[in-house]
């Protein structure tokens, strides 16, 4: 099948990874690493009095950390390649030229990679060949480094041997920030400096005008079109609704400020700061001209938004979901095609896998009587362009593509990458006490978005990953007697709403006053840097705002003209869950499964969260669920009218009546749970489509539940169970062996689909995983299956509901929901090579509708039989002949090669990179589909 270029979110972005040729001859590396090697950070930092042994405190720090330590060594995590995010010049292009590797930029990518062939032999003592140990503290014996930032005698920052993770420790608050912030900045300062700019909609200027970044700027300047003033009001609004908390977190933020700020001057004066800004031009490699602008409290709001808009902000698509809705009418008639509309929608199937067991949680339902739905008149829609004023290389054919992607984009309702959790209560465990295995599915970046840090001060115990740029807390890990970890929950915080135009484009009806929209516009220019050779261009980013947010659309309804927008209840929130993180980093508030879950209500994105402690396990689905007025559907947009809106909204705010805590989906105790992005509970509907009888989600739910089935449960056999699922092919897993019962219904006589067949059948004896024949062979098992199997699923696909569905009505759906996600497609947070895979496609479809076609009992069917028309021969033969030609591909054609894989090699096609948003560069390995920042969790005691 075609392989799509890879072009989704960060994958775009251009840095210095791809270094011109120049680099690559030994003589000429060699001379420039000898002439503009700078000093090293640790003797730079002696040099400044930074440096200390401190002896007898470090003592102290590590055995106070270790009697709050209630993990009995029995905590440990990954995340690859490394923690140094950070390389000088001369590191670069050593990297470049050699494939030499910076201390720590990649001692953890190893070990990840190999637990794909590792599992089958793992065991309790053998797990920490594939982890890290994550106790708190450093033995005196693998301190790598002792450092006093700045000179304070505040806080110290040990560094292990192993991994050179930041051990933080602090005897004031603000020495423990600014230690972190310091520390931050130490391993991911060009990282953080980049993505600053993302969220700022300013990373053209910064980093290069090449097509990637000019629609990684578009996709989240986008929906987050903020001012200077707008960043500066969410700090306020935070601080003044949080109380001490709030007051607290500002103080925080301006010590973390403060931290990195320290570190960029001393990298400036010793000359050890990231070679990327000599690569960009905001450096000189001779004379040290240029400057490194300082950060401040502002720039982690921009930074947090990029990232709240990749994983935490379900919802949108409602003008896609009205115009499939639209197709789906024409094509049955008004009454018939909604149901058919439904069928697929899949808004509460019984099929399918759930987080939460039991109750009911009703949100974002199907309303009994619909109330203000503004559908577009056929034809109507225009997405609103956001680009403007464009010359040079900001409006040549490869700008616009790059521009329309980063549209589709920001426009979806699916959420991609995401996380997953297993987590069993000690009721079926060997040892009694609960067992985690749990991590966020970030994608693979080089350096990575999450690095590692133990942070400990007053108020503050904690081990875990953090994003760049915002780790004055742990996002994710371990406290003294209790870990978390979340995965991407999805439901719908964001709706679209038909303000009515008035006087002419530019102005709305508010409550029915003709009202002038507000015009937001960020200027952007370049020139060519080493980085980026990109020609000169410029362009100008114009958002116009409403009371409603800002306008994606312009179409007409019943004749009148209105812009379409995107309301985010998120939207000047951006800082608000910082609360919420702050608590769980605080071991006088945790302290039980409701605590954490208090702590959980306090973060505003979407996120499921999960906690383990030495007794009990707990769950809670955090994000302002805004309250909607009766009738209105959350899956169309609505007409911007009082009667319409969400309850109690304050347009100068931006605030309204939230669904209360109760009725997120929430639990204590259950005998497990799992989450790949699936259906949190019954009845709780998410924006993305796609919670259907077939699931990721169902990958370790059925391997789960077998362990609780079984009882006696270990660390060992529920990484065993994480790491089984992400070697399995969903499809082949869940889905082809009904497609083979109708193939083999009858004798299959023609040759070549015979031979298919087969293969098929051998690959699902085999358990239907993508995996190597041995470690390092990058040749797969039962590689021929998993070719026809890849080109089988978008041609059986097609073959089996185009015909029945249409042309028009077919497409829009794809538009709803791809048909496929394996591993080699282009999809995900890093694009191609990204891992995660089988999030979102047709599987439930074909699924319920072959079952159907069957004779099999369908619980939530589709609205029609679709396969053959509901004949079992007419399906039978439509399945053989796409079977034959999918038989026929070859590699090249199945897996047609890019810029790192030559054609027709499956396993490089399958590979993960860690994609470069910086210098270094590392070798692809096998695919995995797991997070990438992981724990594995058991205490052993509690407080």
């Amino acid at each position: 099948m075609p392989r799509r270029t890879s072009r989704t979110a960060l994958d775009r972005l251009r840095t210095p990874g791809g270094i011109p040729g120049f680099l690559k001859t030994a003589s000429v590396c060699a001379l420039i690493a000898g002439l503009l090697s700078p000093l090293s950070q640790a003797a730079a930092a002696a040099d400044t009095a930074a440096v200390a042994t401190a002896a007898a405190a470090d003592t102290a720090a590590v055995a106070t950390a270790a009697a709050n330590d209630h993990c009995g060594g029995q905590c440990s995590d990954i995340l690859p390649p490394g923690q140094n995010g950070n390389a000088t010049l001369a590191q670069i292009l050593l990297n470049q030229a050699f494939g030499t590797q910076p201390d720590h930029a990649e001692d953890q990518l190893g070990p990840y990679a190999n637990l794909a062939k590792g599992y089958p032999a793992l065991t309790n003592a053998t797990i920490n060949n594939f982890f890290n140990d994550a106790s708190f503290g450093v033995n005196a014996d693998q301190v790598a480094s002792t450092v006093k930032p700045a000179g304070r005698s505040d806080v110290t920052i040990v560094r292990d041997k192993k991994t050179g993770v930041p051990h933080i420790t602090g005897t004031t608050r603000y020495g423990t920030e600014f230690g972190a912030g310091y520390a931050a900045a130490e391993d991911r300062l060009w990282l953080m400096d980049v993505f600053r700019h993302v969220g700022r909609g300013q990373l053209t200027p910064f980093a290069g005008g090449a097509p990637s970044n000019q629609g990684l700027e578009q996709q989240f300047w986008r929906t987050a079109p903020y001012t200077e003033a707008d960043l500066q009001a969410q700090i306020d609004n935070a601080v003044a609704t949080n109380g001490t908390r709030g007051r607290q977190a500002l103080a925080d933020v301006n010590a973390y400020v403060a931290g990195i700020n320290a570190y960029i001057d001393a990298s400036d004066s010793g000359r050890y700061f990231p070679g990327e800004y000599v690569l960009t031009g905001h450096k000189d490699s001779v004379t040290n001209a240029g400057t490194i602008d300082h950060f401040k409290a502002t720039d982690l709001v921009a930074l947090a938004s990029v990232i709240g808009a990749l994983f935490g902000s379900g919802g949108g698509g409602e003008v896609n979901n009205a115009l499939s809705l639209m197709a789906a009418q024409q094509k049955y008639g008004v009454t018939e095609g909604t149901k058919v509309w439904e069928s697929f929608r899949e808004r509460n199937d019984p099929e399918a896998v759930l987080t939460v067991h039991d109750g009911s949680f009703p949100y974002a339902s199907a309303p009994a009587d619909p109330q203000g739905e503004a559908l577009p008149d056929p034809g109507s829609v225009a997405e609103e362009p956001l680009v403007h004023d464009a010359t040079g290389t900001g409006g040549d054919a490869s700008a616009r593509a790059g521009s329309a992607t980063a549209t589709a984009t920001a426009l979806s309702s699916a959420r991609r990458g995401m996380s997953n959790a297993l987590v069993v209560s000690g009721d079926h465990t060997a040892s009694g006490h609960p067992i985690a295995v749990f991590g966020p599915q970030t994608g693979y970046f080089a350096p990575q978005l999450l690095m590692l840090q133990e942070i400990q001060g007053p108020g503050l115990s904690a081990r875990g990953a953090s994003f760049a740029g915002l780790s004055m807390y742990v996002e994710l890990g371990r406290g003294q007697d209790y870990a978390w970890s979340a995965t991407t929950s999805g439901q719908d915080i964001i709706d679209s709403y038909a303000v009515e135009l008035c006087q002419d484009d530019y102005h709305y009806l508010y409550r029915g006053t003709c009202t002038a929209m507000e015009k937001i516009e960020q200027k952007n220019a370049w020139t060519p840097t080493t980085a980026d050779g990109t020609a000169a261009g410029s362009y100008t980013m114009r958002v116009w705002r409403t009371k409603y947010g800002p306008v994606e659309y312009r179409a007409t309804v019943g004749g009148k003209k209105v812009a379409y927008t995107i309301l985010r209840s998120s939207f000047m929130h951006e800082a608000d869950s910082i609360i919420g993180f702050q608590m769980l980093n605080d071991p006088d508030y945790v302290n039980s499964p409701q605590t954490f879950q208090s702590a959980a209500q306090h973060i505003n994105y979407t996120f499921n969260w999960f906690y383990a402690d030495s007794e009990h396990t707990a769950y809670y689905n955090s994000g302002d669920n805004p309250v909607r007025a009766t009738g209105v559907d959350a899956e169309f947009p609505a007409w911007a009218r009082p009667a319409y809106e969400w309850r109690n909204w304050d347009p100068t705010t931006n605030t309204a009546q939230y669904t209360p805590a109760s009725a997120h989906p929430n639990s204590i105790d259950q005998a497990y749970y799992v989450s790949w992005n699936n259906k949190q509970a019954k009845d709780y509907t998410t924006a993305s489509w796609g919670d259907g009888s077939v699931h990721r989600g169902n990958l370790l739910d059925d391997r789960v539940k077998k362990l609780v089935a079984a009882g006696g449960a270990t660390r060992t056999s529920l990484v065993k169970a994480m790491a089984d699922a992400a070697l399995a092919d969903l499809r082949a897993e869940d889905v082809l062996p009904d497609l083979l019962k109708v193939v083999n219904s009858s004798t299959v006589t023609d040759s070549t689909a015979a031979a298919a067949v087969s293969k098929l059948q051998a690959w699902v004896t085999a358990g239907t995983k993508r995996t190597e024949t041995t470690a390092g062979s990058k040749t797969y098992a039962n590689a021929d299956a998993i070719r026809i199997l890849d080109a089988w699923w978008p041609l059986l696909v097609k073959a089996e509901f185009e015909p029945g569905l249409g042309s028009d009505l077919y497409t829009a759906f794809t538009g709803n929901l791809p048909v496929d996600e394996t591993p080699s497609a282009a999809h995900g947070p890093t694009g191609a090579h990204a891992g995660s895979s089988f999030q979102y496609g047709w599987w439930s479809y074909v699924d319920k509708d072959i079952r159907a076609v069957l004779g099999e009992s369908v619980q939530g069917p589709l609205a029609h039989k679709y396969c053959g028309g509901g004949s079992l021969s007419a399906c039978r033969d439509l399945l053989i002949s796409t079977l034959k030609e999918a038989a026929g591909k070859t590699a090249a054609q199945v897996y047609p090669g890019d810029d790192l894989c030559s054609a027709g090699n499956q396993w490089c096609a399958d590979s993960i990179v860690q994609r470069t948003l910086g210098g270094i560069k590392h070798g692809n390995i096998s695919w995995q589909n797991r997070p990438t920042f992981q724990q594995v969790v058991e205490f052993t005691s509690h407080r």
